[in-house]
């Protein structure tokens, strides 16, 4: 991937990496699951992107809080518990001699089903659980190229919809979202809510500069993001004000600065919205602080 938030260097030890499935490992050419999987099916499950930095799961507790509250909300039993969860990501990765310059896709599907059906009443069996590790590092020019977004006509829903807040495998409107966004020429879309106001991007969540104070989202119509709430604090500890808040694109345009978040490549800033140009030097002075304790919070994760 050349561009965007997930632009990231290939290596070449991913061709043999080992992937954990329900509790055996697989190389990857032979890493497969049943036709008949719900996730395969219907998009029916649960994941997680996560990163493997020192040797540790980098905020394991946070990101397997959200998942097993996911599962209890759409009523999927996952079968292990989270130390068993933790223990089999780190046993995957000790397995492929990983220690830092990983990401880690944690999938969860309601399991095999009898027949292509809806109901978990055609399931039979336990839940799939997959961890696929990779090699896997930023560009390191994200940074300093920063990211140019392009608002979609595509909405974040309401909660009788589908709960923004699951992270599921039902990703359809944020794919046609990225669609919209690459075909315009843009690295990544920027959604709105029911209301038209800013929500998230399709796959990492927005922030804004305006005056010196930090504004995001008010939260209900993106993911709980773990990336977010870790920006949220360091800025409230650094003394800048945070507003979660709503915002219409008016102020996106006039921001002095803006940046993306995200469990891949942390912080990003952005360049552009909609052809307009943000700020005046990227990346901005907030952002490169953020960016800078960020860091530092994530060195102290995994120590």
């Amino acid at each position: 991937m050349e561009t965007g938030s997930h632009a990231y260097l290939d290596n070449s030890k991913n061709e043999n990496v080992k992937i954990f499935i329900n509790g055996e490992l697989f190389e990857r050419s032979k890493a497969k699951v049943s036709v008949f999987d719900s996730g395969f099916l219907l998009g029916d499950g649960l994941w997680e992107g996560m990163r493997l930095h020192n040797g540790h799961i980098a905020f394991v507790e946070s990101h397997l809080k959200r998942l097993y509250e996911g599962a209890k909300a759409i009523d999927l039993e996952i079968g292990l518990s989270k130390k068993e969860l933790h223990e089999a990501i780190l046993r995957t990765c000790e397995a492929n001699n990983m220690k830092n310059g990983v990401h880690v896709r944690l999938i969860v599907s309601r399991g095999v089903k009898k027949t292509p059906f809806q109901s978990p009443r055609a399931n039979i069996g336990k839940s799939t659980i997959v961890i696929i590790p990779e090699w896997k590092e930023a560009k390191k020019d994200s940074f300093s190229n920063g990211l140019n977004l392009h608002t979609v006509h595509i909405q974040r829903g309401p909660t009788t919809i589908q709960d923004p807040q699951w992270n599921s495998l039902s990703k359809l409107n944020c794919i046609s979202a990225c669609i919209q966004a690459e075909k315009s020429g843009a690295d990544e879309a920027l959604m709105l809510d029911p209301h038209g106001f800013v929500a998230t991007c399709n796959s990492t969540h927005f922030f804004i500069i305006r005056n010196g104070e930090l504004w995001t989202s008010n939260g209900l119509y993106c993911l709980e993001g773990i990336t977010r709430e870790n920006i949220i604090f360091l800025a409230k500890k650094s003394g800048i004000t945070v507003k979660e808040c709503n915002f219409s694109l008016t102020k996106v345009y006039s921001s002095e600065e803006a940046f993306v978040t995200g469990t891949f490549a942390g912080l990003i800033p952005v360049k552009s919205v909609d052809g307009r140009d943000i700020g005046e030097i990227l990346p901005g002075s907030i952002t490169s602080k953020l960016r800078n304790e960020y860091l530092k919070l994530l060195e102290k994760e995994c120590m």
